[in-house]
């Protein structure tokens, strides 16, 4: 993007967030702990949010904003690889810009989600993803960003699943000393075929052990357990710091059924294989009861009508939250 123009910029790629006092919690209290819970009744403290993949990848950041201002949309987490160009290759005076763009908006530039993963065998690569989650938290930290997303994706063949997961462990304690030093968090993905298993990423977790670093919950079918996701829940309440969510259609049919019950797989480019339905309204009553006041970020496919699927979304999503 050399000698590229300020205002071109926005128009091809970018967009801000005022500085958060990160570490000691937005949505987590001192000492770790999430804040108290609303009363009954009152407006979830959580909010909507939208993940750039995938309904938004083709937007720059001028459309990204006007759109979720436009639908009621109050926080984003920018995907990377996506056309809003924000990465960490782009200049101090871009990154300047895109923070003020978005301090200037109704919606907040809560995070960025890299595809950082540290379960490769190899140690040279897992040291490349180390490295990389710093670019990605030099940039949240110029960009005033809340937290940077990575991700465990799967297990290695021929390696053990438990070497595995304390190796991510591991890395991640490593990326915690650079969130820290960058008063940023890294928010692990609750992702990856049998790594996002709750069990698994508990062990992640434990051996991770650093208060820098959480968890994103991701809504998917693992986490239920006849039809309920509260042995999930509360496998990872105390690492939650953000949360990814999908198709809001995923429930019971009026005609009958159990929550156990298996639903045709709905397969996307992209996206998981969702075989069962997954229950909103417990998972975002638990989401209150803990105290959880950061943002629900929507991870969806693209539409031939963005403004309106995510209309209908945010009617759906006040429906579940309330």
């Amino acid at each position: 993007m050399k000698g590229q123009g300020r205002r071109s910029f926005l128009k091809t790629g970018i967009l801000g967030l005022p500085a958060f006092d990160v570490l000691r919690g937005r949505g987590v209290a001192k000492g770790g702990a999430l804040d108290p819970a609303p009363e009954a009744g009152a407006r979830p403290a959580f909010k909507l949010g939208l993940v750039t993949y995938e309904l938004a990848k083709d937007w720059d950041v001028e459309t990204i904003i006007k759109n979720c201002e436009a639908t009621g949309f109050e926080g984003v987490e920018l995907r990377t690889t996506h056309r809003h160009g924000v990465e960490p290759s782009i200049s101090k005076e871009q990154r300047a810009e895109v923070r003020k763009r978005f301090q200037d908006s109704r919606a907040r530039l809560v995070s960025l989600g890299s595809t950082c993963e540290y379960e490769s065998p190899d140690p040279a690569e897992v040291q490349r993803n180390i490295e990389e989650t710093r670019r990605f938290a030099e940039l949240a930290q110029d960009l005033g960003c809340m937290g940077v997303k990575v991700r465990p994706n799967g297990f290695p063949k021929d390696v053990p699943h438990d070497k595995t997961l304390d190796q991510i462990g591991h890395a991640l304690n490593q990326c915690g000393d650079i969130a820290r030093d960058h008063g940023v968090e890294i928010w692990v993905e609750v992702h990856g075929r049998g790594t996002e298993e709750p069990q698994n990423m508990h062990q992640i977790m434990e051996v991770c052990a650093h208060p820098a670093v959480g968890l994103c919950w991701n809504s998917s079918d693992t986490d239920v357990v006849d039809g309920s996701v509260q042995s999930s829940f509360n496998l990872l309440r105390k690492w939650l710091r953000s949360c990814h969510i999908n198709e809001l259609w995923r429930t019971l049919p009026p005609w009958g059924g159990t929550a156990a019950a298996q639903q045709p797989k709905t397969t996307m480019a992209g996206f998981p294989e969702w075989a069962k339905p997954y229950p909103w309204r417990e998972l975002f009553g638990l989401f209150r009861g803990a105290g959880y006041n950061r943002y629900t970020f929507a991870e969806i496919p693209a539409s031939c009508e963005p403004l309106r699927l995510m209309r209908y979304y945010r009617a759906l999503w006040e429906y579940h939250a309330a």
